[in-house]
């Protein structure tokens, strides 16, 4: 894949992320946000730690997108969001629809493009070795 359209789709998805929990932040806070919300997706959050969790999670995968850390960490850690992105405005609130499309597409595609790091996910049968997994510790005060 293009390294440009990789690099746009990370920057995008990256900045869209780190609005978003912002956002949420900012209404978990008794202020009005500044970016339209969903009043439907707000009202599932009948408690307000899942608000923190989501949008906390939002803000650090955005962060380490728009940074270019821990990319595929990243990725998986959003996938749960994006599907229940799209699924809530695919089923509840249809109005902003388009933007989870959007979010949907540029996630598959950095999916596609970080597929060899999550190819060890997808072993059926993992083999168990013999050796002790644990690495030997380093000495402590050289």
């Amino acid at each position: 894949m293009n390294r440009r359209l990789v690099l746009f789709c990370r920057l995008l998805l990256g900045i869209i992320f780190l609005g978003a929990g912002i956002n949420g932040y900012v209404v978990f806070f008794g202020y009005d946000p500044f970016i339209a919300t969903s009043p439907e997706a707000m009202a599932l959050f009948m408690f307000d730690y899942l608000l923190f969790v989501e949008k906390t999670i939002e803000i650090v995968c955005g962060i380490l997108l728009i940074t270019n850390q821990f990319v595929p960490m990243a990725i998986a850690a959003l996938s749960p969001v994006v599907a229940n992105i799209f699924l809530l405005h695919l089923f509840v609130d249809p109005s902003m629809l388009a933007l989870a499309l959007v979010v949907v597409l540029l996630h598959g595609l950095l999916l596609y493009h970080y597929k060899s790091h999550f190819a060890g996910l997808f072993i059926r049968k993992p083999a168990v070795s013999d050796s002790d997994p644990t690495p030997a510790a380093a000495p402590l005060g050289d």
